[in-house]
């Protein structure tokens, strides 16, 4: 009788898929434009303003007002999508691109509730997911417990995505860290217009992948407490390009090429090195503890040839209080399998919120 590992299965799943999407010549490597110039050393040094031991970290957020048009109406919820200038300062603002100026959001709604009888979670993107439509059908099933889903379309992606760029693989690594940079803000401020000027009684954000390091990161960043719910998520993008099969997807030789016209040349190793110097701005363990820790979980996958454990664990030390929910599968059969589970998650953070007081 021949036994067969379920779990090799799937990490198997993960490198097949992997090769496939970024070894085959189908689309150019992620970076294949380079570091970004001036334009890194400017997010190098915004984002090390976010960590806990600078002054300020908890800036409050910017206050956005959406232009709303309604794409369809039944008799129990309500989409609509909105269009909004991204709140990002004047020094973000002139390094992003200009597509990436307005940002898009979509906003399924339940009916005939009062706002401060519900919630709403605000979903971000995970890498190469263009469109609303995935993160809505995640939230959809959430309308009968009263439960909002609030999309961003990321800078860089769907109607935002610069001209030059192909697919979801970013010209520069800068555009990484300006993409997760004007995330933040973007989703800070979309749960500042949920609390302050949509009424919820509470708000959580949550992401896929690297959506849900971005994620971590709102939910570490935002000054009142937010269920946080990061899934399929390292602690860094330090783990997806350096360790992960996206390492296979990172255009290493123009990456060295970029440092040898400005610095010595380098073996590809000491670009990795320089790689993870500058990736290190991503790891959520440098970034304060969310204001509820019981209401952070993550949810990961126990074969995830993108995400391995380790990864995992760190998160879960440097965030005491929150919760590790493991489900059987890769990265890849997770995102399609075990949407009950991130759901679950949803409704179990968001109960572990206090209701705010309504001011009337």
């Amino acid at each position: 009788m021949v036994t067969v590992n379920i779990g090799m299965l799937h990490y198997i799943l993960d490198h097949v898929y992997g090769a496939f999407v970024h070894r085959t010549k189908i689309t150019p490597p992620f970076f294949s434009r380079g570091w970004g110039g001036t334009k890194l050393e400017l997010l190098e040094r915004l984002i090390s303003q976010l960590f806990p031991e600078v002054e300020g970290q908890n800036w409050p957020p910017s206050l956005i007002q959406p232009i709303w048009r309604t794409v369809w109406e039944t008799q129990n919820a309500c989409l609509r999508e909105g269009v909004f200038r991204t709140p990002c300062d004047e020094q973000l603002l002139s390094a992003l691109p200009p597509e990436s100026h307005n940002a898009r959001v979509a906003f399924l709604v339940p009916k005939d509730v009062p706002p401060q009888k519900m919630a709403c979670v605000v979903h971000l993107a995970g890498t190469g997911d263009h469109t609303f439509e995935r993160r809505l059908r995640l939230g959809g099933p959430l309308l009968k417990q009263n439960i909002a889903t609030m999309v961003l379309e990321s800078p860089f992606y769907g109607q935002r995505r610069p001209m030059l760029q192909r697919g979801a693989k970013l010209l520069c690594v800068s555009d990484l860290l300006l993409l997760g940079r004007a995330t933040i803000e973007e989703a800070r401020s979309l749960l500042y217009w949920l609390d302050s000027e949509a009424g919820f009684g509470k708000m959580g954000v949550c992401g896929l992948s690297m959506g849900g390091v971005h994620a971590a990161m709102v939910g570490s960043l935002h000054p009142t407490p937010v269920a946080t719910l990061p899934f399929l998520s390292p602690h860094s993008a330090v783990v997806a390009f350096c360790e992960g099969i996206l390492k296979h997807a990172t255009a290493w030789e123009a990456l060295r090429e970029d440092l040898a016209a400005k610095e010595a040349v380098m073996t590809l190793e000491e670009v990795r090195e320089r790689m993870r110097n500058v990736l290190s701005l991503t790891d959520v363990t440098r970034f304060p503890i969310p204001k509820n820790p019981n209401a952070i979980i993550f949810v990961a996958a126990t074969d995830d040839g993108y995400i391995p454990k380790h990864s995992v664990v760190e998160l879960q030390k440097a965030w005491p209080g929150s919760e590790v929910r493991w489900v059987t599968g890769g990265h890849v059969s997770s995102f399609l399998l075990h949407n009950n589970e991130f759901r679950k998650a949803i409704v179990d953070g968001l109960n572990r919120l206090e209701w705010k007081e309504s001011s009337l």
